[in-house]
């Protein structure tokens, strides 16, 4: 039975949170493990909202924290769907601080959680369509299809070069990066499993 298509709009989700020195590093500025956690847990409320289910992230792309976050300032997490595969769904994450005495709002960081449903069993399991109702939907539901399309692309790459893997070339490739090789390469036995 096909599944009624839901908005955007049905599974936004927005938190805040004041950020205390529980939440801090030595320097007063708050852990990235802080946000990466209110992070996830909008990805996971958001998806689970769409899906009818429970959610689980596999993948998060794109985290780089562009403005650091200081003891005192309101967090607010935003999160939406962006794209709705079959089981899948890419979930929008945006992160801004808010000083609370000067009401300045600043962006600190936009990443993308990939997430998929799984029903009463743990079964990976389908999701509703997305009903686009604007064009910011569209655009960003595009761009979600670009997102998963070069994600593929990139793991098919990664794949095509790991099969071609020769020891000596890529040695001969690491003298050029910044390391150091540390072991005696003619006494080491090379290994294959070279994909952890």
């Amino acid at each position: 039975m096909q599944q009624a298509a839901r908005s955007v709009g049905y599974s936004r989700t927005v938190i805040s949170e004041l950020m205390t020195p529980l939440h801090a590093n030595f320097e007063g500025r708050i852990n990235a493990g802080t946000l990466l956690s209110l992070m996830d847990k909008v990805a996971f409320t958001c998806a689970s909202r769409h899906a009818g289910n429970y959610c689980v992230t596999v993948s998060i792309e794109e985290v780089e924290f562009v403005y650091p976050v200081k003891i005192g300032d309101l967090v607010i997490v935003k999160g939406s769907i962006n794209y709705v595969g079959h089981t899948s769904m890419i979930v929008g994450v945006r992160v801004d601080a808010q000083d609370i005495r000067t009401g300045e709002i600043f962006h600190t960081n936009s990443s993308y959680f990939h997430m998929v449903a799984k029903n009463a069993n743990g079964e990976i399991t389908a999701v509703p369509p997305l009903l686009l109702e604007n064009h910011d939907d569209v655009r960003r539901f595009f761009e979600g299809m670009l997102r998963k399309r070069a994600r593929n692309n990139m793991r098919n790459e990664l794949k095509r070069q790991f099969a071609k893997y020769d020891f000596e070339k890529i040695l001969e490739s690491l003298r050029r990066e910044r390391c150091q090789i540390g072991f005696d390469i003619s006494a080491e036995e090379k290994s294959d499993n070279i994909l952890l």
